[in-house]
């Protein structure tokens, strides 16, 4: 029985990340599709059905955040899982990132190996799996980021 490839779109606007990034997952068995930006991957997901996103957020003069957002408009989310890969490190942008539809976020500089193994797991995983790492991302950064604002509170009183 022949089994297809799973179809991973990379939404990367600097060249040398979106060529390393195609050739390490084409390399490990995908059909991969390139996009040059946020205008670009709106105009190729209808096309392509890719079953997952590798999306970067920092693209003009069509975002990575507005890729999310009309991901979710046209109901592809959550049934394409987005990988979001930014240099963009704040926990409040992560976790906008999760509230925007992401299922995994990771940051730039990364070993483009820990983007295949992170994509095939996601891949592995059921929808509903999914939306509970989501969630789970989700909490972590909350958690984090109030541990963060009470510890700077702490740091006022006299």
């Amino acid at each position: 029985m022949y089994e297809t490839r799973k179809r991973i779109l990379v939404v990367e606007d600097e060249r040398a990340i979106q060529q390393v990034l195609c050739f390490f997952l084409e390399h490990s068995g995908f059909e991969v599709c390139g996009a040059w930006g946020g205008q670009d991957a709106i105009r190729i997901i209808p096309e392509f059905l890719p079953d997952l996103i590798v999306l970067d957020l920092m693209m003009r003069p069509v975002s990575g955040w507005d890729v999310l957002e009309w991901l979710h408009a046209q109901s592809f989310s959550p049934t394409i899982p987005v990988l979001v890969l930014s240099a963009l490190v704040n926990l409040k942008h992560q976790m906008n990132g999760f509230e925007q539809g992401a299922i995994e976020y990771i940051t730039k500089p990364t070993q483009p190996s820990k983007i295949v193994e992170r994509v095939r797991v996601l891949l592995a995983m059921s929808t509903e799996q999914r939306l509970m790492l989501q969630h789970k991302r989700l909490d972590e950064q909350r958690k984090t980021l109030e541990r963060l604002h009470a510890a700077q509170s702490d740091e006022f009183v006299y």
